[in-house]
């Protein structure tokens, strides 16, 4: 017997990692703006999670929106697999 789906929607699993929306994604760059920032210019550096490549273009976005409204630049490296370090250029930490 043949049965036709109709309305049928594929659920991500529960663990799944789901996309964010364009809202959201705007909220969180703003958020990691003020509070990187916040900690990049009191102790000169920052160290953040980025265990996803979302993760790290996010971390990226951040440092080159931070670049422009400081007017210097804000290098970011991979620490390791899951850490992006953030700092401005010629600051050592």
């Amino acid at each position: 017997m043949i049965r036709d789906l109709y309305n049928v929607e594929i659920r991500p699993a529960e663990d799944a990692v789901t996309p964010l929306t364009d809202e959201e994604e705007l909220r969180y760059q703003n958020l990691l703006f003020g509070e990187l920032g916040h900690r990049i210019s009191e102790q000169g550096w920052v160290r953040h999670p980025a265990h996803t490549p979302e993760d790290r273009r996010r971390l990226i976005a951040v440092a080159r929106r931070l670049s422009a409204h400081w007017g210097q630049e804000v290098c970011f490296e991979a620490e390791d697999t899951t850490r992006f370090r953030l700092y401005p250029r010629g600051v050592a930490g």
